[in-house]
């Protein structure tokens, strides 16, 4: 049976290894002037959710739009955790990612959702895969993660409480590809269903 949201979806920030490490130089500068010492998390909201096979709709001003793939860890009753699901967190290419704008992260379709909710498995061991028109672009091994699924789980809960239905995506790797109209977009991993998504001009 396909997978959606009936919850809210959390992004996470620098929540990689290698993404820390490369923006590790901008921490110390303005506004923040230090390292986020809690979750950095941001809403991809309603409309961006697009389903498996679906087209995403890229406007005509963003030339290019980034590939986010990640696991979405989906949440059960009292903070357990009732499976885990394929996701492409598509955003237009921008400079910092300590506050990314809603212009940037929640255009309408920018949520691609896999097809089939995945229940066990630990997310250290997932390898996910990213094809661009069959070409393998991405690798994003999830037992590189600065605080693995269980330690960002409690320490989202320190601050807020995830309820039934929401979910959680357990962050993007550095290196992202970009894609852009007319290309075909696969996310893939063992044990998941596929999710593909093609990007499409967005109607005037």
């Amino acid at each position: 049976m396909s997978y959606w949201p009936t919850g809210t979806v959390y992004g996470v920030l620098l929540n990689f290894r290698a993404e820390v490490e490369a923006l590790a130089p901008q921490m110390d500068q303005p506004p923040y002037k230090a390292p986020p010492k809690a979750p950095v998390l941001y809403v991809k909201t309603a409309n961006t959710w697009t389903p498996s096979g679906a087209a995403v709709p890229v406007p005509a001003h963003v030339p290019e739009v980034e590939v986010g793939a990640t696991v979405g860890m989906v949440m059960g009753e009292r903070g357990t955790v009732a499976g885990h699901v394929l996701m492409n967190d598509f955003s237009v290419p921008h400079a910092s990612f300590f506050r990314p704008p809603v212009k940037f992260k929640c255009l309408d379709g920018f949520l691609g959702i896999g097809g089939a909710l995945r229940t066990g498995g630990d997310p250290a061991g997932f390898v996910v895969e990213v094809r661009i028109d069959g070409e393998l672009r991405h690798t994003a091994d999830f037992s590189h993660l600065v605080r693995p699924a269980a330690r960002l789980l409690a320490d989202v809960g320190e601050f807020m409480t995830l309820r039934a239905g929401d979910v959680l995506l357990l962050g993007c790797n550095a290196g992202r590809p970009l894609a852009k109209v007319g290309q075909r977009i696969e996310v893939s991993a063992a044990g998941f269903e596929p999710l593909f998504n093609t990007l499409a001009k967005e109607a005037a």
